[in-house]
C-alpha cells in the first residue's frame, strides 16, 4: 500500500510484443543536449581501407570499405582483428547486435549474415530482392533495404528474430515511397521510432512513421559553398532524435531535427567526401572519409 501510494498504478505499455516493452522500459532517459557552435575533431582512425563507407560501434569500432575485410579496432583506434570475407566481394554494410555480433550484408550471395564466435550464418535471403543496408533498432528488430533484382524498385523491410514482420514500399496511394534507380539506401531509426533512409537516388532523405507512413522528405539545403547535388549517404539519428545525413560531394553533414527542418552543417574538421556515419550512446559523431580512409570522431553537442 505505501508503495502504490508513492508510484500508482502501473499498466502495461500498448505494444503487444513482450520483448518491446522490456526495452521500452529500460530505455535510458536523456536531458537536452544543444549543438556546439564549432565541432570538435576528437580523434582520426586510419584505418587502411580503400574506400572506407561503413562504420558502426559497441565498445569496439567495426568498419568495412570496397575489400572484402572487415576490420575491428579498439575505442584508441588500435586494431584488434580482420575479417575476411568468403564471397570475395565487398560488403554492402554492417552493423552490431545487442549481443555484440557482427551482421553484415552480402551483395554477392544476397543476404545478411551474423558472425558468431567465427561463425558465419546466414540470416536473412529474399528471392528476387538483394539487401542493402540494416540497422539494428532500440527493440532489437532489425530494418533492411532492399532492391529488386532488376534494380526498378526498392523497400524497407523489418525483421523480428530474423522472421520477417513488416514491409514499406507504397504510400496511400500507391507510389512508391523510395526511388527504384539507386541501390544505396543508408538506414536509421529515430528516437521517435521514425524510419529514416537516405535516398542517395531521389536525392532526398525520406522518413516514415514505424507503421510506414510517409512523414516528410528533405531534399537538401542549397548554399554558395554547397552547390552540388545533394544525394545523401550513410544517415544516424542521436539522443536529441536529430538526424545527420553525410553529403559526400559537397563535404559536409547535415544536422535535421525530427520534423525535417535544416539546423546546421558540419563543415569543418577538415572534413572529405564523407560517407558512412554513427553516433555512439556518448553522442559521439563516427564519420567514414571515403578516400582516404579514415574514421573521424567528432564532437558536436554541448
Amino acid at each position: 500500500e505505501k508503495l502504490y501510494s508513492l508510484f500508482g498504478q502501473i499498466t502495461p505499455l500498448l505494444s503487444t510484443d513482450t520483448e518491446e516493452n522490456v526495452l521500452s522500459l529500460n530505455r535510458p532517459k536523456t536531458s537536452a543536449r544543444e549543438l556546439l557552435d564549432e565541432p570538435e575533431l576528437v580523434a582520426t582512425i586510419q584505418t587502411g581501407h580503400k574506400f572506407l563507407r561503413n562504420v558502426t560501434c559497441l565498445n569496439k569500432i567495426w568498419t568495412s570499405g570496397e575489400t572484402n575485410d572487415i576490420k575491428c579496432f579498439n575505442i584508441k583506434g588500435s586494431l584488434l582483428q580482420t575479417i575476411e570475407q568468403n564471397s570475395g566481394n565487398f560488403p554492402n554494410d554492417i552493423a552490431v547486435d545487442s549481443d555484440e555480433d557482427l551482421l553484415y550484408v552480402s551483395g554477392a550471395t544476397g543476404t545478411v549474415n551474423k558472425l558468431k564466435n567465427g561463425v558465419t550464418v546466414e540470416l536473412i535471403r529474399l528471392p528476387g530482392w538483394t539487401p542493402s543496408k540494416l540497422c539494428v533498432t532500440s527493440f532489437g528488430h532489425l530494418l533492411v533495404t532492399m532492391y529488386s533484382d532488376d534494380k526498378t524498385q526498392s523497400k524497407v523491410v523489418r525483421y523480428w528474430r530474423y522472421t520477417e514482420k513488416q514491409t514499406i514500399q507504397f504510400d496511400d496511394v500507391g507510389n512508391p515511397l523510395f526511388s527504384g534507380n539507386s541501390n544505396n539506401k543508408y538506414i536509421t531509426e529515430n528516437r521517435n521510432h521514425d524510419i529514416c533512409v537516405a535516398d542517395c537516388g531521389a536525392s532526398a532523405v525520406v522518413v516514415v512513421t514505424r507503421e510506414g507512413k510517409l512523414r516528410w522528405r528533405y531534399t537538401g539545403n542549397r548554399s554558395v559553398t554547397k552547390n552540388d547535388p545533394f544525394e545523401p549517404l550513410g544517415i544516424i539519428s542521436d539522443s536529441q532524435s536529430r538526424i545527420l545525413t553525410a553529403d559526400s560531394d559537397n563535404h559536409c553533414i547535415h544536422i535535421l531535427d525530427q520534423n525535417g527542418q535544416f539546423l546546421r552543417y558540419i563543415d569543418n574538421c577538415d572534413l572529405e567526401d564523407p560517407y558512412g556515419l554513427y553516433v555512439d550512446d556518448d553522442d559521439n559523431l563516427f564519420v567514414c572519409e571515403y578516400y582516404k580512409g579514415n574514421v573521424k570522431k567528432i564532437k558536436y553537442l554541448k
